[in-house]
């Protein structure tokens, strides 16, 4: 069943996130199912996460990646499946996730202070309660000095922060992240991992983060997730007990890469 109507089931379980048979097709041309214009992405997506767990999901191109944060944010529909997530103690479609896209989507003509608190505004949060959340989560990722900077001013790495703080601000039960760091230079993004995972660690937050990188997946992650695009599913799973910050030449971190290019070489084999 698609997401139409809202179900609660209670959550003895200690999961902030449940998919349950997860499909999606897209028809670029309005055509039949059974058509060559017809193209499957997601192929019964089961997936369980626990709350305060850190999941990376990697897998090629065209494998559903973003298809799958679409789908649990309530961006976009599955054709058939359940999605639910946790408030106050029951598993509920009723949606309490922010996504963080690659450019952050932040609003170049307001302050640094003034793009975190436009969600709270949104949300008719009153201005002393709203200036007083953004100004904490400001402090967090370690912007105070430029809170009142726009954001055109700002560099990449920056613009990321004040977009995690802006998302952290609205207190979401999953934060999704796709690709947040892809245009950043490997020094600023090696910086990023590190803001994250303090972010991560002082907040709890369940976060869920969609990458093309392995080893940024292997580095931030409790749980790998490998998506394939030939079955259109979770092709395989890493979890990974290392604690954090993790080095890349780590010996177990290797033996689990050289494993998921096993698994994409596999893919691309198939596919030529």
């Amino acid at each position: 069943m698609a997401l139409i109507e809202e179900k609660r089931i209670p959550n003895s379980t200690g999961l902030v996130l449940e998919l349950r048979d997860v499909h999606k097709s897209f028809d670029f041309n309005g055509k039949a199912k059974d058509s060559a214009s017809h193209h499957e992405v997601l192929n019964g997506i089961n997936l369980k996460v626990k709350k305060g767990e850190f999941i990376t999901v990697v897998g090629p191109s065209g494998c559903g990646k973003s298809t799958l944060l679409n789908i649990i944010s309530g961006l976009d529909r599955p054709d058939s499946g359940e999605v639910h997530v946790e408030r106050n103690g029951r598993l509920t479609s009723g949606n309490g996730v922010i996504v963080i896209f690659q450019e952050g989507a932040l609003f170049p003509w307001l302050t640094v202070q003034d793009n975190i608190e436009f969600g709270l505004k949104m949300a008719d949060v009153e201005k002393s309660k709203r200036s007083e959340i953004a100004s904490r989560y400001v402090e967090m990722v370690g912007l105070s000095r430029f809170s009142q900077s726009y954001v055109y001013q700002l560099s990449g790495g920056m613009k990321q922060r004040v977009a995690i703080a802006r998302a952290l601000a609205m207190d979401p039960d999953v934060l999704l992240m796709d690709e947040p760091f892809a245009a950043l230079d490997v020094q600023t993004r090696e910086l990023m991992y590190d803001e994250l995972m303090a972010i991560h660690k002082t907040t709890g937050k369940t976060i869920i983060f969609v990458t093309h990188n392995i080893q940024e997946a292997l580095l931030l992650g409790d749980r790998v997730i490998v998506l394939s695009p030939l079955v259109r599913n979770i092709k395989r799973e890493f979890t990974i007990e290392l604690q954090r910050p993790r080095l890349a030449d780590t010996p177990e971190l290797q033996v689990i890469r050289r494993k998921i290019l096993k698994e994409f070489e596999e893919d691309f084999r198939h596919a030529r």
